[in-house]
This record gives structure tokens, C-alpha cells and sequence, in this order.
């Protein structure tokens, strides 16, 4: 089965960290940076190390390049060694501390379980829910009252792949191994993404409106009183 993940990946910018890559955002500090690169050891055993270095933060990151054929770009996969499962992004600044304790231990195995890090997010969503005041007793209906509430259509949908891959993590069905290993990362921009969507935006138009005068505000809640 092969999933779609274009999407999700649109709904909230980040470039997750890449072997070689000349920018991305940067594991330690967040930041979208260039990176410097440098080999640090000769092939040995079909592997390597890489150093790289965030222009932002000065972060340095330790990279197992495997597969070598040939040369130093000939490497087929890698493995980010430090920091250990780092790659998905930070969680949002607003995200709640009840949801981000399952967020950042899906952060943390992501990379040694794909399975588990994508179980630990469905887990996030049922909590996310409930902090936004759904009490349904199921993600599906959940969604469904979020969906009546304005939550936007593309949200929607990549909260069902939230559901089905989260589900099929904990009890193996259509889904392979492969396909949940695929939209891992994806998983983690989407839940930042319901965060900005639902409690980011709101306090932030709250602010833009309680900076408008007094006499402003009072005027259009005499209008929205009538």
C-alpha cells in the first residue's frame, strides 16, 4: 500500500535533517540552516563518518553513511548517530505539555522505530483532542466534531492517515512496516500543524483584537450584541 503524504508535508514548513544536505532545519536549535560538511573517517567495513555543522547554532551532528560505492556522494543510506533520533521537528511553541511528553518520546525513537513513534502520535492526537475540548471517546468522531468546527478539509484528511497508520502500528493490518516508516516524519508536522491551526492562530488573533482601542473593541461588541 502506498500512501500519499504530498498533503501533509504541505501544511506546515520543514525540511527534516538530510545526509548531505546543504540546508535543513537544524536538529538542536530548530532553525532552517545551511550546513557545512565533513568527512571525519576513510571507509571502513562500507561506512563512514560525516560531520555537520548548523550555521545557526554551531550544532554538530555526527552522520554513519552506509552503503559506500566509490566515493564520498556514492553512499546509498546513513544514519544520523548524534543526536540519536532528532531528525522530526521540535514541537510547536503552543503545543500542550499533556500532548508534547508523547511527542517528544515518539521524537525520540523515531529513528530506531518508526512503528512506535507513529503509535506514540495517534496517542498525541487523542490528546490533543481532548485539550480542545473533544470528549467523544473515539478519534473518528472526534475528528468529525473538529471537522463541524471548522478544522480545515486537508487537517481532516491527514488526521485519518494519523488514525490508520497509528492504528495499524499497534495492530498490524493493510499497512507494512514501509509504509509506516515512510510517513513517520510527515506524522509529526501534522500534529504541529492542528496545534497552529487550533490554538496558535487563535491566541494570535485574540492579541491582534485586544490591541485595537477600547472604544474599537466596545463598539463592535455592541454590534455582535444586536
Amino acid at each position: 500500500m502506498t500512501l500519499d503524504t504530498k498533503g501533509i508535508s504541505k501544511l506546515h514548513k520543514y525540511v527534516a535533517p538530510l545526509f548531505k544536505g546543504s540546508a535543513y532545519n537544524c536538529p538542536y536549535c530548530g532553525a532552517f540552516a545551511s550546513m557545512q560538511w565533513c568527512p571525519v573517517g576513510s571507509e571502513v567495513g562500507g561506512f563512514a563518518l560525516f560531520l555537520s555543522k548548523c550555521s545557526h547554532c554551531k550544532g554538530i551532528c555526527c552522520w554513519k553513511g552506509l552503503d559506500w560505492h566509490g566515493g564520498e556522494q556514492e553512499y546509498q543510506n546513513s544514519i544520523m548517530l548524534v543526536p540519536d533520533g532528532s531528525a522530526a521537528p521540535m514541537p510547536h511553541s503552543d503545543m500542550p505539555e499533556a500532548v508534547k511528553s508523547d511527542y517528544q518520546e515518539a521524537r525520540s525513537i523515531v529513528n530506531r522505530s518508526p512503528r512506535g513513534a507513529a503509535a506514540l502520535l495517534r496517542l498525541s492526537i487523542q490528546k490533543l483532542c481532548g485539550e480542545l475540548g473533544e470528549n467523544e471517546g473515539s478519534i473518528d468522531k472526534d475528528i468529525k466534531s473538529l471537522v463541524a468546527k471548522g478544522l480545515p478539509v486537508g487537517i481532516q484528511q491527514a488526521l485519518d492517515v494519523v488514525r490508520v497508520v497509528g492504528n495499524n502500528a499497534v495492530h498490524p493490518g493493510e499497512l507494512t512496516a514501509d509504509d509506516i516508516a515512510e510517513v513517520s516524519m510527515s506524522l509529526f508536522e501534522l500534529v504541529n500543524a492542528i496545534v497552529d491551526d487550533r490554538i496558535a492562530r487563535p491566541r494570535a488573533l485574540e492579541a491582534l483584537y485586544l490591541r485595537l482601542p477600547e472604544g474599537a473593541r466596545n463598539a463592535i461588541e455592541k454590534r455582535d450584541a444586536k
